[in-house]
């Protein structure tokens, strides 16, 4: 190897440790975290404001959310819902645009959506004309409508929990909810929502509708009205109650998350341990002597973000101070003889907002799908089917990943030439990598 092949290497060498060494850097924190919540941890007043939104169906649940959280003190839910119903009306988006009028003109942490009573209706077409109910071109307008509703809720950055379409008495109006959940759980995936599957939790052993069924005790009590699709308050309750289920761990992680060290400014953090606030000395103590002199020093500065140069002085609100070092190494030199290079690794200075954002980041999907299915003898089989990490992102389009093609839409994954599940006659030889070469033939 030439001496300038072996600079070339130890220079490389040399880079890559000193991106790897600075403290805070966007693509490590990217790629480790895996901490976030989907709530923030820091609501105003430290009261989280829920308002919810639907037709009937979000009616009923909110009675039953205000039994299940209505002595939570966290939690300030509207006592009225914000009508939304009849996406397949032809004034869909108008009422969208009014929906986001509203939702930006009132303080929102969490949103909790329920509609579909009515939208089992016939969709017309650009042209016109009537869309049959439950066909492709049915359900590509539905989709399409029921994405638009969905992205109004993002010029707040709230959590987001969007109830599916519970089960219904009539077996034709059935499929079309499961078409219907199909869809709100796709759009609810990819827009960073929480999708509550209401359909499995109403059905009897069987799978099939039944108006009776267990309530939170395991009572046997009427869960349905006579219309086969609306709920009794019993029921609601329980409607209510699988929104409970994933609504109370964001909480308990968020609060969790406010614990973290440098969590925040002084101000926040002494709101949050009083215990561990800072405590100011007094003016003839060596304590407040040796901080003035301290505060006397120079200290570099990240630019700030309206682009002004970095100050000289440091005002101790929590930024990540320049430490940069320097390393020696010892380098055999043209003419033969090994020399000493000395390389100085530049850690900057970061700002105490960035400092702030990188730890107070929030996940912005959720961290995984509930499937649940009914087995023999009566017993549910529940399964969590998680999204890949933020390592995979780029990869693959997440309706495209195989546990979404094949656990959640239902699809046959087509099989690999030569694998156990490849059942084509007759055989195809196998093409991957790591097949074996075929033995030669017999001589003689």
């Amino acid at each position: 190897m030439s001496a300038f092949s072996r600079h070339l290497c130890l220079w490389l060498a040399v880079i890559l440790t000193a991106i790897s060494a600075v403290p805070g850097s966007p693509v490590m924190a990217g790629d480790d975290d895996q901490g976030g919540t989907f709530l923030t941890s820091f609501p105003d007043n430290d009261v989280y404001q829920v308002a919810v939104y639907g037709d009937e169906f979000a009616e009923g649940l909110l009675a039953g959310l205000l039994v299940a959280f209505g002595s939570d003190i966290r939690m300030n839910i509207q006592r009225q819902v914000t009508p939304f119903s009849g996406i397949g009306l032809a004034d869909f988006d108008t009422k969208v645009a009014n929906l986001e009028k509203a939702i930006a003109s009132q303080p929102l942490n969490i949103a909790i959506v329920m509609v579909g009573e009515d939208d089992r209706m016939f969709f017309r077409g650009p042209d016109g004309k009537r869309l049959p109910i439950g066909g492709d071109a049915w359900l590509a307008e539905y989709t399409r409508r029921v994405d638009r509703l969905m992205r109004a809720f993002k010029s707040k950055n709230a959590g987001v929990y969007w109830v599916g379409m519970p089960n219904v008495a009539r077996s034709d109006a059935n499929e079309l909810a499961q078409k219907m959940n199909d869809v709100i759980r796709e759009r609810a995936y990819l827009n960073g929502y929480k999708y509550i599957d209401a359909y499995q939790g109403f059905t009897d052993e069987n799978g099939a509708y039944s108006s009776y069924g267990p309530d939170l005790e395991g009572a046997i009590r009427l869960l349905r009205l006579r219309d086969g699709v609306n709920f009794t308050d019993a029921g609601n309750r329980k409607l209510a109650h699988f929104v409970e289920k994933e609504l109370r761990p964001d909480l308990i992680q968020a609060k969790a998350n406010r614990n973290v060290p440098l969590l925040g400014a002084e101000p926040e953090q002494a709101k949050i341990n009083p215990d561990n606030a800072v405590k100011t000395p007094a003016p003839s103590s060596p304590v407040a002597q040796s901080a003035e002199a301290a505060h006397r020093a120079p200290v570099v500065k990240g630019s700030s973000h309206d682009g002004s140069p970095p100050s000289a002085s440091g005002d101790g609100s929590g930024e990540q101070k320049a430490d940069n070092g320097r390393i020696t190494l010892k380098i055999v030199g043209s003419n033969g003889r090994e020399e000493s290079q000395t390389i100085e690794i530049v850690r900057p200075a970061i700002p105490a907002s960035v400092v702030t954002l990188m730890a107070r980041r929030e996940g912005s999907g959720q961290r995984g799908d509930l499937l649940v299915d009914q087995i023999a003898g009566g017993l549910t089989l529940m399964s969590s089917i998680s999204p890949s990490g933020n390592k995979d992102r780029g990869r693959l389009s997440p309706t495209q990943a195989p546990y979404f093609r094949l656990l959640v839409k239902g699809e046959r994954l087509q099989p690999k030439p030569g694998r156990a599940d490849d059942v084509t006659w007759p055989p195809k030889p196998d093409t991957t990598s790591e097949a074996r070469p075929a033995a030669p033939p017999p001589r003689g």
